[in-house]
């Protein structure tokens, strides 16, 4: 895989199209908006068009899935939110890590908005809010454990939730869950790279041997360490990325016949390996990057 070969994911379906009428459309309904981002690519995870989009209404940023990514680099990801005046909370949506917090968050956000419920006589006003972010973030599996049964369809897989649906979770706190929603154009193809190793771009509309080629070279890079244990090489100096892809298809034993690699299958493997944390916590981007 040449510089040449390479792609850049494209992927706007038309029902995202309709998601961001929908949420233009709500927004006046909410008083706040929670912003889902996957942990291990917290900022390519950011829909920037969100920002345009819920312009004037509180933010809170919940980083997902911080089970599977890198310590250290979370801690940095929640004080740069922090310094930058967002309201960030490291969560694990499926464990239920982290969030016992969100009722108080939500309370300490929206003070304002409760002081002046009050005021007018209306103490018990449920607060709503809306729940955003790209494919396979979370956001089912953040609702399901607010409300504390599965009524948010969930799926590892982006794209399930299709429409705008309420539910109400208790302690006066109500919310708007929206389809996932991607951009129409991924300006920088590292960024395109990214939510596809974490799966927010479906498998079927990218070259998954591309994109394992492309992890690989990440992974060889910042996590030498985990990638050599998880599949029990002895060293990858001096490799290309395609060929640390075969070593480990070897290893596998994913071969085909006259003994090569089938290196679809082996990359298969890495990317379902990678997005469940079993090559251990791997964060791809640091606040550094975007100093």
């Amino acid at each position: 895989m040449n510089d040449s070969q390479k792609q850049v994911v494209q992927w706007f379906p038309g029902h995202m199209a309709k998601t961001r009428r929908q949420i233009k459309e709500s927004l006046p309904m909410v008083d706040a908006v929670t912003e889902l981002l996957d942990a291990r690519v917290p900022m390519s995870s950011r829909n920037p068009e969100l920002d345009e989009l819920t312009a004037g209404k509180p933010r809170i940023v919940l980083l997902n899935k911080c089970d599977v990514a890198d310590e250290k680099a979370t801690k940095e990801w929640l004080d740069w939110f922090a310094k930058n005046g967002a309201a960030a909370m490291a969560v694990d949506c499926r464990s239920g890590k982290g969030l016992q917090g969100y009722t108080a968050l939500v309370r300490r956000v929206l003070a304002e908005r409760i002081r002046l419920n009050e005021e007018k006589g209306m103490p018990g006003k449920p607060l709503r809010i809306m729940v955003v972010g790209i494919p396979n973030t979370g956001k089912s599996s953040f609702i399901n454990r607010c409300i504390g049964f599965g009524k948010a369809q969930v799926a590892d897989r982006p794209g399930v939730t299709r429409s705008n649906k309420w539910f109400v979770i208790g302690n006066g706190i109500e919310l708007l869950d929206t389809p996932g929603v991607l951009w129409p154009k991924f300006e920088d193809p590292v960024v395109g790279d990214r939510l596809s190793f974490i799966g927010s771009v479906k498998d079927e509309v990218v070259d998954v041997e591309t994109m394992a080629v492309r992890l690989l070279a990440v992974l060889a890079r910042d996590y030498r360490p985990q990638l050599l244990e998880r599949y029990k090489l002895d060293s990858v100096d001096g490799l290309e990325p395609y060929e640390i892809l075969e070593k480990i298809g070897r290893k596998r034993g994913m071969l085909v016949s006259g003994g090569e690699v089938n290196t679809e299958r082996a990359s298969v493997m890495l990317l379902d390996e990678y997005r469940a944390g079993k090559l251990g916590r791997i964060t791809l981007e640091r606040p550094c990057d975007y100093a």
